[in-house]
């Protein structure tokens, strides 16, 4: 199984960066504009659709105030496994650290789904380090 981990660095707080994670309905919004385009609930799923044109269905599996993390599960297309997590973890008044991790199959779509991730953490630095109140 692929396994995948980034990290960066955001230059605000982890309780403005963690009030758009935690807003899982309004990604498209709120935490990563362009590289999602749209997104709406339904049930305990979110419907994504990406800059690229990819349409997922992620089931949200968890969302933890306490740990400032959200798990999500997605399958269909090319992948036959999908399970991601993004986690906030603050260094100071005014900086924080997020940690994505995603676990997938077959192997081969790592490649690309890394690039995915790549996108979508500069999409989310430039969002966040934009918004701060």
């Amino acid at each position: 199984m692929a396994s995948i981990r980034r990290e960066m660095q955001v230059a605000a707080s982890a309780a403005h960066i963690w009030d758009a994670v935690r807003d899982v309905g309004e990604i498209h919004r709120r935490l990563v504009p362009g590289f999602v385009t749209d997104c709406r609930l339904e049930g305990d799923a979110r419907i994504v659709t990406f800059g690229n044109g990819i349409v997922a269905r992620e089931v949200i599996v968890d969302v933890d105030d306490a740990t400032r993390r959200v798990a999500w599960s997605a399958s269909g297309g090319r992948l036959t496994h999908h399970n991601a997590s993004l986690q906030v973890y603050p260094e100071d008044a005014t900086h924080s650290r997020l940690v994505w991790v995603a676990d997938l199959l077959p192997n081969a779509m790592a490649e690309p789904i890394a690039a995915m991730i790549d996108a979508g953490m500069q999409a989310m630095k430039h969002t966040l380090e934009a918004t701060i109140p």
